[in-house]
């Protein structure tokens, strides 16, 4: 027994010697004869030409196969090893990008840092700095700062900015540029980090936390109450998925969010309300807790038998009724998926999610999405396009609409002529929804189709602009 105990043992240490032999001759093998073991740079540039080649054969091999190359590589599985890496590799790389970023007592500094260095314009009073300062200060800063704001003072951000007739570019477009450059890096950290599978899109319930998330840092938030919380940023959120998921894959592209109107708008809530005004401005922010308060609001009243989802009669007391019906019909059909009602049948009621599209699009018509929206609404036949009996079948309602509030009589096909005259179709046989963005007067045309009140404000504008006017001189 002791003999094939020691055989086995020798065996195993031959084995381990041999395995041992054979990593150190395929490590000689690819490093060569040690050139470029004295350098870092030469060791990278061999390991880049090492899994070239191999990648070059494994590609050539794949070619005389006839086999498709792989374009897809399955995510490691939820609790493998492989998964637990790449969490850990994701995290070490956003710890170090926040520590390459600056920091409010940086971004203090630099602002100091500027104005101790820069020149005064005679003629505006705009502090200025030419190239030379722009050199100097970025020296000061890399003293005080340290070199994470270097990267700010390159030549190319330089050229950036609009410069006068001696060369030179204000400061305070500069420092505004490198305060939005941390913010925007620092929401992409913020989105990175909830990013569960790591694929650059947001869910539903991720954005939801980020909207949280920057709650305690904005100004007009902060009083938000606790209970109204998950609510508010639902609301919140599904701003954001209207404008930045046209193709509603229930996903955020986090790129498109940064890049979005949206974040900016959301971010104008870092500033303290000062007076009235600027409060009545605020509420037209979709992300102000009052216009959130008036979306449930609004929700709650029409949700008559407060099942948590709008039939279509309920959603016809929308905007005091001024809604044609065909029109809510038309909504029901193209934006409302088919549910099981409370009695087991089969019918359409719009939940809290399609009542939030249904508000953004018809306050934001003028857009490219909130006109998406309506134009399927339009389409009566889901053609692509309007034609001269869509325009009549739609505005039938508004006619009787018009009719019923006691104003005076009017031509259907006048209106159909003018809406083809505002509009100016590349077809002049039919409407589609390139002629209504290009024409810049779709929102119009939408409202015209849609709302009495819409078409009543078309009818009155004159009237309407002159009142604006007024009132701007009186102030």
């Amino acid at each position: 027994m002791q003999n094939n105990s020691s055989n086995g043992d020798a065996h195993e240490s031959h084995n381990s010697s041999s395995s041992s032999m054979l990593w150190v001759r395929n490590l000689k093998k690819y490093v060569g004869s040690g050139t470029g073991l004295g350098s870092e740079a030469l060791m990278e540039l061999e390991t880049k030409r090492i899994l070239l080649e191999a990648f070059k054969e494994r590609q050539q091999k794949s070619a005389q196969s006839g086999a498709l190359p792989t374009f897809y590589k399955k995510k490691p599985s939820e609790g493998s090893i492989g998964s637990k890496v790449q969490r850990l590799a994701r995290f070490s790389f956003l710890k170090k990008q926040t520590e390459q970023l600056l920091n409010a007592d940086d971004l203090d500094t630099m602002w100091v840092c500027l104005r101790e260095n820069c020149v005064v314009d005679d003629s505006t009073g705009a502090e200025k700095m030419n190239y030379e300062d722009f050199c100097h200060i970025a020296t000061v800063c890399a003293e005080q700062i340290g070199s994470k704001c270097r990267r700010f003072f390159c030549p190319s951000n330089f050229m950036k900015f609009e410069k006068d007739e001696f060369g030179r570019i204000a400061i305070l477009p500069f420092y505004l540029y490198v305060m939005r450059t941390v913010s925007l890096t620092q929401a992409r950290i913020d989105m990175s980090e909830l990013d569960e599978d790591a694929d650059g899109f947001l869910q539903p319930q991720e954005m939801e936390a980020y909207i949280r998330g920057l709650i305690p840092n904005l100004a007009q938030l902060r009083d938000i109450p606790v209970p109204f919380l998950p609510m508010y940023c639902r609301i919140a959120a599904r701003k954001f998925f209207f404008f930045c998921d046209p193709h509603r894959r229930g996903k955020l592209c986090i790129k498109k969010v940064l890049l979005s109107n949206c974040l900016a708008e959301l971010m104008e809530l870092h500033q303290e309300v000062e007076d009235e005004a600027a409060e009545g401005e605020q509420a037209e922010n979709w992300f102000s807790l009052a216009s959130a308060q008036r979306i449930c609001d609004v929700f709650l009243s029409l949700d008559k038998d407060m099942n948590g989802t709008l039939s279509k009669q309920e959603l016809q007391e929308y905007a005091e009724g001024t809604l044609t019906d065909i029109f809510i019909e038309r909504v029901f059909d193209e934006h409302v998926h088919r549910s099981r009602n409370s009695s087991g049948g089969s019918g359409r009621e719009m939940d809290f999610e399609s009542f939030l599209d249904f508000v953004l699009a018809l306050e934001n018509k003028d857009t490219p999405e909130g006109l998406t929206y309506l134009f399927r609404c339009l389409d009566l036949q889901n053609r692509g396009f309007l034609t001269t009996a869509d325009i009549h079948a739609l505005f039938r309602d508004v006619h009787r609409k018009w009719i019923e509030g006691g104003n005076y009589d009017l031509c259907i096909e006048d209106v159909r002529d003018e809406i083809w005259d505002m509009v100016k179709p590349e077809d002049p046989l039919r409407i589609t929804l390139q002629d209504l963005l290009q024409c810049r007067q779709g929102g119009t045309v939408a409202s015209m189709l849609t709302d009495v009140r819409g078409f009543w404000a078309h009818d009155n504008r004159e009237n309407l602009l002159q009142e604006e006017e007024e009132v701007e001189e009186e102030e």
